[in-house]
């Protein structure tokens, strides 16, 4: 299991790293292992320290 620091990004946010070889599986990296595109990753809360992460295709506004 992999462990992954939490970190302060600013006053209303912090933020954790996803592994880039799940990033790559995925389809979001590029042949450098740069992010490919812009992505909106939507997160859910569902309790007792689980949280789910799921990429959003369209937003509908």
């Amino acid at each position: 299991m992999a462990l992954n620091k939490l970190r302060q990004l600013d006053q209303n946010s912090a933020g954790i790293t996803l592994p880039k070889d799940d990033l790559r599986i995925e389809g979001l990296l590029d042949e450098n292992g740069d992010v490919d595109g812009e992505h909106q990753i939507h997160v859910r809360h569902i309790g007792n320290g689980e949280w789910t992460l799921e990429i959003v295709e369209e937003i509908g506004i």
